[in-house]
């Protein structure tokens, strides 16, 4: 679904700062693109067997929801650290949940499945489908706004920031495209600081579970490092903030990695000019959205 694209009112702002809503979303978050993408290119006999995914909880609920709609089975493994609203939504999707370690989710990501764990896997980050359909965000972007000096993106495995930076640079190659990760995990940070060449970093779990990890899928890489003009480690206050912000001065629900986006650009990170965010999703639990409403930053 097309989304919209609108101005944030905050009067001593660095830059003009406009937000790509994917938190309106069906499914709350921009995975239903890339989910969408892939299934429907799927021929019968892929989806035969049924969807499989790894995932945090967006594009567990992307597979899910279209596995739903061509009527088959949807299995998605899922870290502990996971978003429990995000797990009870895929599974009223129909979805199966299979919990694993951090550890074990990260090595089913590099691998591109799991042992024992039936279907065609749907790759999250590495299929060429899923980053095409990411890259409509892009497209839009080129289509609603002229004179976009920067894109600010958050980075959880570099499919988001591989396909609107590629939709960008073909149609738009003058904007600058900033990755933003939680500091709590910024291996793209680390990787920029070390001239490009990739560093595995300390992860750890936070409310921001859409981004942040403790290192990159090297092909990934690859493929964001000559699109990528900037890369910030963000504080999970100033994450925590940026959602308080967009809740009080926008009524916009967003999740702790859409915070990154915005956090980066009140910080002056985008520079000065006209600045668009990707909120990336909407999918927080009420918990730490009410926890963060009262000024808090949530575990």
């Amino acid at each position: 679904m097309r989304t919209p694209l609108v101005r944030l009112q905050v009067d001593d702002a660095p830059a003009e700062i406009w937000l790509k809503l994917e938190n309106l979303q069906p499914i709350g978050s921009f995975k239903i693109r890339g989910a969408g993408n892939a299934a429907l290119a799927m021929s019968p006999e892929e989806l035969a067997p049924g969807l499989v995914t790894t995932s945090t909880g967006n594009m567990a609920q992307g597979v899910a929801w279209m596995a739903r709609e061509l009527g088959v089975p949807a299995t998605i493994v899922a870290p502990h650290n996971s978003s429990p609203g995000k797990l009870a939504a895929v599974e009223r999707l129909g979805g199966n949940v299979v919990m694993v370690t951090w550890e074990e989710w990260w090595a089913a990501m590099e691998a591109g499945g799991m042992e024992g764990v039936d279907g065609t896997f749907v790759h999250p980050v590495r299929d060429e489908r899923v980053m095409a359909g990411n890259g409509t965000i892009g497209l839009e972007l080129a289509e609603d706004l002229d004179g976009i000096d920067a894109v600010v993106i958050p980075w959880g495995g570099g499919g988001l920031t591989t396909g609107i930076a590629s939709a960008l640079a073909a149609l738009r190659p003058e904007t600058r495209v900033v990755v933003v990760e939680p500091e709590t995990g910024a291996p793209v940070a680390a990787t920029v600081a070390n001239g490009g060449t990739p560093v595995p970093v300390e992860y750890t779990p936070s409310f921001i579970d859409g981004a942040g990890s403790g290192g990159l899928l090297p092909d990934m890489w690859e493929r964001a490092e000559p699109l990528v003009s900037d890369a910030f480690a963000i504080p999970l206050a100033e994450a925590a903030d940026a959602v308080r912000v967009l809740a009080e001065r926008a009524r916009i629900v967003a999740e702790g990695a859409a915070g990154l986006a915005v956090a980066a650009a009140l910080a002056g990170h985008a520079g000065s000019g006209r600045v668009v965010c990707i909120v990336c999703g909407g999918n927080i639990d009420p918990a730490r959205l009410a926890a963060i409403l009262g000024g808090r930053v949530p575990d």
